[in-house]
């Protein structure tokens, strides 16, 4: 058995000024869902800031962090046995020979005046003063060693003691080289590093921009329909009544040309008809 015809149909719609709102936001919201209104994403894509010339500077420094081997080098010239004798004065004979010079003349004038006492006290050419004169000669040429042996020392020691100091000096240089180079490096790679995270920062920033502009009909419309949901509680929806047309059986239908039919057969053949 057919289900019953409905007589009446109700259904609730947004108020007519919503409706006209959402309508309007459809047609522009279609148009963003072509494949031709795709989103160009190179505007923004992510970009990361270029090396800044105080850092290229500092690894073009960073070569120089083995220039401490030539101040090692250097420094092994002035070290071992013969380190000294590039550091003997070059007038050390001059000096040597000058002393030993004076020494000697003083020890003849002193003999001189040995003798002269020993021919005063009538015992020059005796067996005495032969003794004396003979420990003299044998005290003066000890006195004359040991004097000319201090003269060395004396040389050698000034002249190990400046290499000593060249040495030393080389390497603290060998050990401060890579310090010094260091330190510059790090300073030139902060100061880039801060350059670059400068550079970096405008990049996002642009790269924020650009995305920003890209979705700015896509973030207007999705706030312009989130204001349109809030809104269709607010206002009074409108409700439209139909009445569908009832569809005619047959049998209504011979029915209503029988009663046709005998309406007007009675006014023809009827009392006051044509034939009445």
């Amino acid at each position: 058995m057919a289900d019953p015809i409905p007589t009446s149909i109700q259904q609730n719609l947004p108020s007519p000024y919503i409706q006209g709102a959402l309508t309007a936001l459809s047609e522009r919201l279609l148009p963003l869902l072509s494949t031709s209104a795709a989103i160009n994403t190179t505007s923004y894509a992510p970009q990361v800031a270029a090396e800044t010339q105080l850092q290229q500077q500092a690894r073009g420094l960073s070569g120089g962090l083995g220039d401490y081997q030539q101040y090692l080098n250097q420094a092994q010239q002035y070290s071992g046995p013969q380190a000294y004798q590039q550091f003997m004065s070059p007038y050390q004979q001059q000096v040597m020979d000058t002393t030993l010079t004076e020494f000697d003349r003083q020890k003849q004038m002193a003999l001189a005046q040995q003798q002269a006492q020993a021919v005063a006290g009538g015992a020059f050419g005796g067996a005495r003063e032969g003794v004396q004169r003979a420990e003299y000669g044998a005290q003066t040429l000890q006195d004359r060693a040991a004097l000319q042996a201090q003269l060395l020392q004396q040389g050698f020691g000034q002249a190990q003691q400046q290499a000593n100091t060249a040495f030393t000096q080389q390497a603290g240089l060998a050990s401060l080289q890579p310090t010094l180079v260091g330190q510059q490096i790090a300073g030139l790679s902060g100061l880039g590093q801060q350059q670059q995270a400068q550079q970096q920062a405008i990049l996002d920033a642009q790269a924020t921009a650009a995305r920003e502009a890209a979705f700015e009909p896509y973030t207007r419309y999705g706030l312009v329909g989130q204001q349109l949901t809030g809104l269709v509680g607010g206002f009074p929806t409108q409700v439209q009544t139909f009445n569908p047309q009832q569809p005619t059986s047959p049998l209504q239908t011979a029915l209503g040309t029988g009663l046709g039919l005998a309406s007007i057969g009675g006014k023809v053949f009827g009392k006051g008809g044509i034939f009445g």
